[in-house]
């Protein structure tokens, strides 16, 4: 006859406090793109399903588990691995246009996130105050983007990197909506297009 033992649920192994940090972030960012600051560590609990107090053994405080959050939506681990397989292109078109997907996207994510914070009475960046220079992320993909011009780098009149800043320029203003800045926007061909041989037609 089986040892009863047998019949008992396994349990499953604990999780770690990293796996646990890890799977509240991910709980967390759709609440904060919805509520802001507001969210509560009620919904928080609840949309991780774990216990109220949990959240409080895995961060020490909101504002903690907030700024995790932050960083995470900042992290460009995900850019730049596009940003690599657009190298994999041949013409250098192809390679910018994929670039612009990537940061476009970026964008995006992140002004969405930190217009939704400071409405809510947040200022992700405060504790950067003291930092100076662009942002290390945005370093990391104009990095990105200028290797992307490595193989044409000898028929270009400025080099790779200032390349890169000036397309990021270009992007950041086809971004900008709204009052004073108008409705339209160029998508990523268009813009490669406009960026690669400027606004006037060609000869006719």
């Amino acid at each position: 006859m089986p040892d009863d033992t047998t019949h008992r649920r396994k349990r499953a192994p604990a999780m770690s406090v990293e796996d646990r940090r890890e799977a509240i972030v991910a709980a967390t960012l759709p609440l904060l793109f919805d509520h802001g600051a507001n969210v509560t560590t009620s919904q928080i609990a609840r949309a991780a399903g774990i216990a109220e107090g949990t959240v409080f053994r895995a961060f020490k405080d909101k504002q903690e588990l907030i700024a995790t959050c932050v960083r995470s939506v900042l992290a460009v681990g995900g850019e730049l691995a596009l940003l690599a397989e657009a190298r994999r292109a041949e013409q250098l078109a192809d390679r910018l246009s994929r670039a612009i997907g990537a940061v476009s996207g970026y964008l995006d994510r992140m002004w969405k996130l930190m217009g939704v914070l400071r409405d809510s009475g947040y200022d992700p960046h405060r504790k950067q105050a003291e930092h100076k220079g662009p942002p290390v992320e945005m370093q990391q993909i104009s990095a990105g983007i200028a290797d992307l011009f490595e193989p044409d780098a000898h028929r270009m009149r400025v080099a790779p990197e200032l390349a890169a800043r000036l397309l990021l320029g270009l992007v950041f203003t086809n971004r900008m909506q709204g009052d004073g800045f108008g409705d339209s926007t160029a998508d990523a061909e268009q813009l490669v297009e406009l960026y690669l041989h400027g606004v006037l037609k060609g000869e006719q």
